[in-house]
């Protein structure tokens, strides 16, 4: 089973960067894909970016392109660097994982907390 544990939150300013990492544990870890997503209070969890873990193929959504970039290393680690973050990215982030044969995001970490304030 694969567990995700994600830091890097925190309070910033609008205009301000900061760089979410995961990381994966677990006895065996080869994923098809991870991500990430956020949740912002009174509203549903929505997909930010993923990376294909084979190919590095990344994704994102249309109101953070630009602005953040999701990277892998070739461990068991993902990131999300944001930067040009605004109050409308203030959100709890959570990273994830979709493994071979899972047709859908099926193992998630327990969130981070990303508050753009000034």
């Amino acid at each position: 089973q694969v567990r995700l544990v994600e830091s890097g939150g925190g309070l910033v300013q609008p205009g301000g960067s900061l760089r979410l990492s995961c990381t994966a544990s677990g006895r065996t870890f080869s994923p098809v894909a991870m991500g990430w997503f956020r949740q912002a209070p009174g509203k549903e969890r929505e997909f930010v970016a993923s990376i294909r873990w084979s190919g590095g193929a990344t994704y994102y959504t249309d109101s953070v392109k630009g602005r953040f970039t999701i990277s892998r290393d070739h461990t068991r680690n993902v990131y999300l660097q944001m930067n040009s973050l605004r109050p409308e990215d203030t959100a709890v982030y959570y990273c994830t994982s979709q493994a071979v044969g899972a047709s859908n995001w099926n193992s998630w970490g327990q969130g981070t907390q990303v508050t753009v304030s000034s």
